[in-house]
């Protein structure tokens, strides 16, 4: 087997041999542009454990760096913490290849698996607080339900406290350098939150239970391995912490303007309604969906107090890019947000009821009337747009008081 890659030791019992994704720049209709990392850990024990595979295009990669450190049909026990196909896709050829005394996950890992390659491999269940014996070391396992499948499940080696986290503390981004500690803070901390606002946010009540089993269980930590991206050894505590925030989803005074504009009128408003927000002490994005993705339009809200949508009418319907984002952002389920509505249209308007009524099914508060106009606004109608702004402002400081 080539030797063009290698694993990586990342603690004493522990290496890292899963591949870097230099070239995906969409995961699933989140925008990756610095691509992925599909990790997998090779835990040196009597009983030598693989810690999830990675993605099947990926698999080369994969077994030449697990042969880097031993011949691969040395593999005793093969552990799935999540079986997603990006975390599943060799487990067939590796089974096949390895044939494991065991194949362990959850018991909804065990359905999940079952279903996605029926009739085999056969897989074992370990529940939640059951240890499996590896000889000289122990694994023990933690459910972690809907972080972010059912599935989903933590696995913890006391001897290197080292915590294999699945997805939850990862991010997707493609690098050389494993661990926190050798990348730039304020990107790990950017692609940290857009991975919670892209992928977990939805699943914030489970975030917040989880925060608080990982206080009660006190575990001993020197590294936590995710499944995408670095591995944290520097700033175990504050990862943790970030998580416990984001998940509270705590307004503050910053307002979200996602909008589309045909002729630029609807931009127009969205200009004055800008400053309108600035002059009541909120701060702004302004987010053209002509340029703007769904994955950072998302990353924006976490934090933010306000989510205000424009959209001009199109065949009696709000522009195409916003019913897109309006479906992606409404499957994310962003908590704690008061909304608002405007829009220049020519005859009908439609548009401005349909951004009303998407507002209602995500249980966002519209708090005022909408800022609509026919055709091209003048300055006396962006001035109104400008008030209509710092309105909204005032009520987001009156709620977060």
């Amino acid at each position: 087997m080539p030797k063009h890659f290698q694993a990586v030791k990342v603690s004493e019992h522990v290496y890292w041999v899963g591949a870097v994704d230099w070239v995906s720049r969409d995961f699933h209709g989140y925008s990756t542009p610095r691509g992925t990392t599909y990790n997998a850990f090779l835990v040196m024990a009597d009983k030598v454990t693989l810690i999830d595979s990675v993605k099947a295009p990926f698999r080369e990669e994969f077994l030449t760096r697990v042969a880097s450190v031993i011949d691969p049909v040395d593999i005793d026990l093969i552990v799935s913490n999540h079986s997603e196909m990006d975390h599943t896709g060799c487990l067939l050829d590796v089974a096949d290849m390895v044939e494991p005394s065991r194949i362990v996950a959850s018991p909804m890992g065990q359905k999940t698996i079952a279903a996605q390659f029926p009739g085999r491999p056969e897989v074992d269940v370990v529940k939640d607080g059951e240890s499996l014996d590896l000889g000289n070391m122990e694994l023990r396992f933690f459910e972690t339900r809907m972080l972010h499948w059912p599935d989903s499940m933590f696995s913890y080696l006391a001897d290197d406290r080292v915590l294999f986290s699945q997805d939850a503390f990862g991010m997707h981004y493609a690098t050389c350098e494993r661990f926190d500690d050798q990348l730039d803070p304020f990107v790990l901390d950017y692609e940290a939150g857009k991975y919670f606002a892209n992928i977990l946010m939805p699943y914030s009540p489970m975030v917040t239970k989880l925060a608080g089993r990982l206080g009660e269980l006190d575990l001993a930590l020197d590294l936590v391995a995710p499944d995408h991206g670095p591995l944290w050894r520097k700033d175990i505590t504050g990862i943790v912490e970030k998580y416990a925030r984001w998940a509270k989803q705590e307004p503050t005074m910053k307002a979200v303007i996602p909008f589309d504009t045909m002729w630029g009128s609807t931009e127009k408003l969205a200009r004055s309604i800008a400053e309108g927000l600035h002059d009541g002490g909120a701060c702004s994005r302004l987010l053209p969906m002509s340029g703007t993705d769904r994955a950072t339009v998302a990353t924006e809200i976490l934090g933010a107090g306000a989510l205000v949508l424009g959209s001009p009418t199109i065949n009696n319907q709000m522009f195409p890019r916003m019913a897109d984002i309006l479906a992606y952002l409404k499957g994310l389920k962003p908590r704690n947000l008061i909304g608002g509505v405007f829009g220049s249209y020519g005859w009908s308007g439609e548009a401005i009821g349909q951004l009303t009524d998407a507002l209602g099914e995500m249980q966002i508060e519209v708090v005022t009337e909408p800022m609509k106009h026919t055709f091209v606004p003048d300055g006396a109608v962006l001035e109104q747009a400008r008030e209509w702004g710092r309105g909204i402002a005032e009520e987001m400081g009156r709620r977060i008081g």
